[in-house]
């Protein structure tokens, strides 16, 4: 096959599966007797075996608390018994297998016990000859347990092993010693692993290893002894990965939960283990990141090793190349910081889902997932730390705008989701409808564009920010005096920035509408594309025209001695107004599109002429302060209102629009009440003549409307109805 192309796995055959514990004892094999044989081949033997050890514990207590025998003759006697028992197990083996292993193993028992005393309570022994005669117990016993094919026999001859040198310690704390005795144990149940099938040995000295392991990690452990934990902890580590390996290539069988579990708590205690070491060494840090890529080369090299001679279940080989991907991940924070991460992270996740889209392999998929939302948090913390708000600590660096890491990052980052979010609309179409594709594919349908979306506003809206702050704090002066600081800064940058961030988010608004109306065609995204026009509309119209206005006065009364405000303050609000036009076209646009099955048409009428009449109200505003006629604005804005509600009836009728006529009536009744209870009290004499005359003229000429195209009203009414 192509290189580029996973291997091809054949699966084992399915064996057929062995009776549990538990199955032994169901209505239907009690029925035929397998209990009573249970019981009297099995069960008996071992409690017997059991029985006969406590008898002989009792016993050598007795002697001893009566002294009826010498310390050496009690030891003696309690070799003889175990040789006993032993020869007598040998005898009955051809006949009585499994009763002569449960002899056998009670047999070791004794001989590890009688050799703890001779060591122990009477000193007989050395240290060095205790310690050799129990190896020798321990390599007997799994001989046996080889020929006799019985890993009951081996679970003896490894607790004993591994109870050996905590039986024999004379305090001395020979770490060395004691992690060397494990590696040959650990390497014995290694080369046992290539021989038989028996992974309970195996779990059970994986745990006794790494409990060892990690107590004196805990407990003992100095900075001098750096080297002998780190040397002895990635012996454990590889060899605890070559027999799990072992078992799967052995016997070529089907990679389960089990091995999952052994494989992640093998690879995360080694690596937790050697963070800590690392990270405790005066020069370790710096080679923390070298040390979580080394892990991911190892596992990567083990991939290669399946992949090239096809040896193993393709379920195994996906969850290493997994490993692989994982310790990378973990790499790049370790190592690396801020933009990188986010840079490397968004670039992982774009791979990995790429394979797993292209390549049909859900593992890749999957791990796509959480990186994706890694990328966008780590881009979010990235921001938290550069932000585009104001200081006035006088520490602030400037940042050149559009040519520095943050927005390299951020272009990076919208680059690797635009890719994502075409290969997921590609492989949409593709990929067959099953509940759990349906899932992944409505999560991805809205997760990618909404992020992409997020970071595509907000990477060039800091770009922005930044430039105003630039400005912001190249405006700072210091008049202080005698040596005292006092920064003064030219505070219309602030506003400034405000309507520029105004401006950029109306165009990206409109872009963004356009964009999906003549290109996309996007059901989902119209609907976000209205609620963020209606939002961005709503924001200019009550804190936008607010902050033009401020601009406005600022440069009106040129407060500050210290800077003129030049004429961009007026200059910036048509720029604004401009922009504030194309989101209204681009609304217009979106409402009467055949994207939406519902149109609002109307709820676009709504918010067009309000949007008209509060603009034109602060535009009015606007230049009678500039004419310096602010006593005239209650004068002036309620003329206006009773304009635009005699434009909005005509429109109303023209149009047959009932809901602009009745919404025009409300804002001349407005207009009325604001005449009687607020202007009324501070307008001269002429002024109320103006606004009652221009006010009651109005009235006469929606009056002549009404009256003169009521058939068309009426005619309204019946379309309605």
């Amino acid at each position: 096959p192509p290189k580029n192309t996973p291997p091809t796995f054949n699966a084992p055959p399915i064996k057929p599966s062995q009776p549990s514990f538990a199955d032994k004892f169901n209505r239907a094999n009690m029925g035929k007797s397998d209990f009573e044989k249970f019981i009297g081949e099995n069960l008996i033997s071992k409690i017997g075996i059991l029985i006969l050890i406590i008898g002989v514990v009792i016993g050598a207590k007795y002697a001893i608390d009566k002294e009826l025998l010498s310390p050496l003759t009690r030891i003696i006697l309690g070799y003889l018994v175990g040789v006993g028992l032993t020869g007598f197990s040998l005898k009955l083996k051809a006949k009585y297998e499994s009763f002569s292993a449960v002899l056998l193993s009670g047999a070791m028992a004794i001989m590890y016990f009688i050799t703890f005393a001779a060591y122990d309570f009477y000193a007989l022994f050395p240290q060095a000859m205790a310690f050799l005669l129990m190896v020798v117990f321990t390599c007997f016993t799994v001989f046996a347990a080889v020929k006799y094919d019985k890993p009951v026999i081996a679970h003896i001859g490894l607790v004993g092993a591994y109870a050996v040198p905590f039986l024999l310690s004379d305090g001395s704390g020979k770490v060395a010693v004691l992690f060397s005795y494990m590696t040959i144990i650990n390497i014995g149940i290694l080369v046992l692993s290539f021989k038989k099938h028996w992974k309970s040995l195996f779990y059970l000295s994986f745990a006794f290893t790494w409990t060892i392991f990690s107590s004196w990690l805990v407990s003992n452990y100095k900075p001098e002894n750096f080297s002998l934990a780190l040397g002895f902890s990635s012996l454990f580590f590889g060899i605890f990965y070559g027999c799990n390996l072992a078992y799967k290539l052995r016997k070529a069988e089907l990679f389960g939960i089990s091995d999952v579990i052994i494989l992640l708590l093998n690879s995360f205690v080694f690596y937790g283990i050697g963070y800590f070491l690392l990270a405790g060494h005066k020069n370790g840090g710096e080679l923390l990141g070298l040390f979580t890529l080394a892990n991911a080369i190892i596992h990567f090299v083990v991939c290669l090793f399946i992949y090239r001679l096809k040896l193993a279940d393709k379920n195994l080989f996906y969850f290493i190349l997994a490993m692989v991907i994982t310790f990378i991940t973990l790499a790049i924070p370790v190592q690396l910081s801020g933009n990188w991460v986010t840079i490397f992270w968004a670039m992982e996740a774009t791979i990995l889902f790429y394979l797993g889209k292209s390549k049909n392999i859900s593992i890749y998929q999957k791990l796509s997932f959480p990186l994706i939302f890694l990328a966008f948090l780590s881009l979010l913390e990235d921001w938290s730390h550069n932000n585009s708000e104001f200081n006035y600590l006088g520490d602030y660096i400037i940042t050149t705008p559009f040519f520095n890491a943050q927005f390299l990052c951020g272009i990076i980052f919208v680059a690797c989701f635009t890719v994502m979010l075409f290969i997921n609309k590609k492989a949409k179409s593709e990929t067959p409808d099953t509940s759990i594709n349906k899932v992944i594919t409505d999560i991805l349908t809205y997760t990618i564009p909404t992020i992409l979306i997020v970071v595509t506003y907000f990477t060039f809206r800091t770009e922005i920010g930044n430039i105003f702050r630039n400005l912001f704090e190249s405006s700072k002066i210091n008049t202080g005096s005698r040596g005292n600081t006092y920064y003064q800064y030219n505070f219309d940058y602030k506003n400034l920035k405000t309507i520029a961030v105004f401006i950029y988010s109306m165009f990206f608004a409109s872009a963004l509408t356009l964009l999906n109306i003549k290109k996309i065609k996007s059901k989902e995204l119209a609907v976000a594309n209205a609620a963020i026009n209606t939002v961005t509309i709503l924001a200019f119209l009550v804190q936008g025209l607010f902050i033009l206005s401020e601009l406005r006065l600022s440069f009106l009364h040129q407060a500050n001695k210290y800077f003129v405000s030049g004429n961009i303050n007026i200059g910036i609000r048509y720029i604004a107004l401009v922009f504030f036009a194309l989101l209204i076209f681009s609304c217009y646009q979106l409402a009467k599109a055949d994207i939406f099955k519902v149109k609002f048409k109307k709820a676009f009428d709504y918010l067009l002429y309000i949007a008209i009449l509060w603009v034109l109200s602060s535009e009015l505003l606007h230049w009678l302060e500039i004419a310096g006629l602010q006593s005239g604005y209650k004068l002036g804005l309620s003329i206006l209102w009773g304009v635009y509600s005699l434009v909005l009836i005509s429109i109303g009728i023209w149009k047959n629009k009932k809901f602009l006529r009745i919404g025009a009536i409300g804002l001349f009744a407005i207009t009325l009440l604001k005449l009687f209870l607020y202007d009324i009290a501070s307008l001269d004499t002429i002024s109320k003549t103006i606004v009652f005359v221009s006010l009651g003229v109005l009235l006469l000429l929606i009056s002549f409307l009404y009256n003169k195209y009521k058939h068309l009203i009426i005619d309204d009414v019946k379309t309605e109805n």
